[in-house]
């Protein structure tokens, strides 16, 4: 006797978990995801509060101070502060373009003409990273200093004439000056920079300026139309990357500058640590990051991407 298909016994359907084991597997992200919440509470949100109830403060270190809404303490803060709060904004803005320009041919090179040095270019890139940032820093100090072979060289090229006439060096000196605060910003920061400008530049696939070649687009079409559009999503990450921290940087500016050429993090340290002035810290803080986040709002809208990497 045969048997067809239609008298094969029904399979039977496995049985539907039970409805406490699947309200678990829902939960089971929440759970892993609870302590970096527990994180970002303890070390971000509570000292965030902090601060400001601080920053709304009176009083002094020896009587105490005490919440009493001052909220006169924010426009204090920035009509006594706005030339160090415009000069972080200038100086980081310079920064930030320099380590552009610096950065993307060095990304390009390492993304398409690397070849098998591209694992020790990276190397280098990050090697800076080896040592501490005041090291770094105060290294700048002596390769910059006067009587150097630095600064003999841009002598003898007139270059220092030419900062000087623009007002970022004085005369024959570069140590103490916007130029060497931004130069050692540019370089403390170049690797934020050169890091996502690679990564997004790595993911393009190579097939599309092959078509483009078959197109007859020249290498600089090519480069503007297809490289650079696709490399937006590494260059608004390296941008906001490099200009963040650089804005609130103090230790270049203290290192390697001089009173004129303080920023809004040397006033926030100076008030923190030798005035013991809080509330007006406190302020300061809430202010520049404040228009640091109106300022990559305005930025990440107006770049025309949200990919970033």
């Amino acid at each position: 006797m045969t048997t067809t298909l239609t008298d094969a016994p029904p399979t039977k359907e496995p049985d539907a978990p039970p409805r406490k084991t699947r309200r678990r597997g829902r939960l089971v992200p929440y759970w892993l995801l609870l302590p970096g919440i527990l994180w970002l509470v303890v070390f971000f949100a509570l000292p965030l509060v902090y601060q400001a109830s601080t920053s709304v403060q009176t009083g002094s270190l020896e009587d105490g101070f005490k919440v009493t809404w001052h909220f006169a303490t924010y426009w204090d803060a920035l009509s006594d502060y706005w030339p160090q709060f415009l000069r972080s904004v200038v100086y980081a803005g310079s920064a930030t373009i320099l380590c552009l320009l610096l950065g993307y041919p060095l990304a390009y090179l390492i993304a398409f003409r690397a070849g098998r040095w591209r694992n020790l270019i990276l190397v280098l890139v990050i090697a800076p990273f080896f040592t501490s940032f005041l090291i770094r820093t105060l290294a700048w100090k002596t390769i910059l200093a006067d009587g150097g072979p630095v600064v003999g060289a841009l002598n003898s090229l007139h270059v220092l004439d030419v900062t000087s006439w623009l007002g970022v060096t004085e005369g024959d000196r570069v140590l103490a000056t916007p130029l060497a605060v931004i130069c050692g910003l540019t370089y403390n920061f170049l690797p934020f920079m050169i890091l996502p400008l690679y990564t997004s530049l790595e993911r393009i696939d190579g097939r599309l300026h092959e078509a483009a070649g078959d197109l007859y687009a020249k290498p600089s079409t090519t480069f503007r139309k297809v490289t650079f559009p696709l490399s937006m999503p590494g260059v608004v990450s390296g941008t906001l990357l490099t200009f963040i921290p650089a804005a609130g940087d103090y230790v270049n500016a203290d290192l390697l500058g001089s009173t004129d050429t303080r920023m809004v993090g040397n006033v926030i340290q100076t008030q923190f640590l030798r005035i013991l002035d809080y509330p007006t810290a406190a302020a300061l803080s809430f202010i520049l990051m404040a228009a640091i986040l109106v300022m990559v709002t305005f930025y990440i809208r107006k770049s025309g991407t949200e990919d970033l990497v």
